[in-house]
């Protein structure tokens, strides 16, 4: 009569053991074990022993499949991630429409003064040299000299003096005067634009700075509306033409590999049981029941 229980126990307990055996046997032992000098089988573990074989399938896995273009890019641009980025930048807005620190003030949460101050020096250059090269364009001269000319024209012919023929005067030594006044405006923007617009740059410059947010997100809610369309154009542009350089630079196969190898053992086996503990005990189990299974099978027959 015991035989029909014993050959059930018996059976459960052996698959127990066995299987539980297995699987500890894919992470132990962490080292290759000798007797003797011989190789003892199954050292190390299958994990540790295939650790840099996994390493590489799981970067490659993961770039290939997981971390692709086409699954990022899906991602980044879907309605709801672009809902997400319109609403943090609505939150931005919001939030600085009630502070009142300067902008200065603001952007030494983020920079430091010599960042600032680089930053500002530089914009403030290239805004100077972009305009004293458009003044100091001997063209422009002409142009200023020109204008003059046609306006001084345009008043005498429609004055009192002009009924008395002054025009015919003006224009007969227009072209002359045009020609000097032409050559004294390119030398006064030659010797005086950059230090001119320098100064205004300057002034300009240092009365932005001491804006505060509130001032500058209240009232323009135009240029707000089309910053945040040129944010969120920016970024679609960065996904969808940069992203694959970034995924190529980055080279997420490769770090993951890396981060694998570097991985102590036991860290590793840590992170995968604490993943797939339920599971692992499951598969133990389920040696017990097939070894129950058996053991009845074999007494009843």
């Amino acid at each position: 009569m015991y035989h029909y229980f014993i050959g059930p126990v018996v059976g459960a307990v052996i698959g127990y053991i066995t299987n539980d055996i297995a699987l500890r046997m894919l992470f132990r032992p962490h080292q290759a074990k000798y007797f003797m000098g011989i190789h003892i089988p199954f050292t190390p573990g299958i994990i540790p022993k295939e650790k840099h074989r996994i390493a590489a399938s799981i970067g490659k896995a993961v770039s290939e499949n997981l971390m692709n273009r086409e699954v990022l890019e899906k991602s980044l641009l879907s309605d709801d991630m672009l809902s997400k980025v319109g609403s943090a930048i609505d939150e931005f807005v919001t939030t600085q429409s009630g502070n009142d620190e300067t902008i200065e003030q603001f952007a030494r949460h983020y920079l430091t003064d010599d960042d600032i101050n680089a930053m500002r020096t530089d914009v403030s250059n290239g805004i100077v040299k972009m305009i004293t090269g458009k003044l100091q364009d001997g063209a422009l001269g002409d142009k200023i000299a020109h204008m003059a000319t046609e306006h001084a024209l345009e008043k005498t012919r429609n004055s009192l003096a002009g009924r008395f023929g002054a025009d015919m005067l003006v224009q007969a030594v227009a072209q002359p005067i045009e020609k000097i006044m032409a050559k004294h405006i390119n030398e006064i923007l030659q010797n005086n634009s950059q230090q001119m617009i320098q100064s205004l740059v300057t002034e300009e410059s240092n009365h932005l700075m001491g804006l505060t947010m509130q001032e500058l997100m209240t009232g323009h809610a135009e240029q707000v509306a089309q910053i945040k369309g040129g944010i969120l154009n920016a970024y679609r542009v960065i996904i969808t033409e940069h992203l694959p350089r970034i995924l190529q630079d980055i080279d997420i196969s490769t770090i993951i590999e890396q981060r694998i190898n570097e991985m102590d053992m036991d860290e590793a086996e840590a992170i995968i049981l604490d993943v797939m503990k339920k599971e692992l005990r499951a598969i133990v189990w389920l040696g017990a029941l097939l070894g129950s299974i058996m053991g009845t099978i074999n007494a009843l027959f």
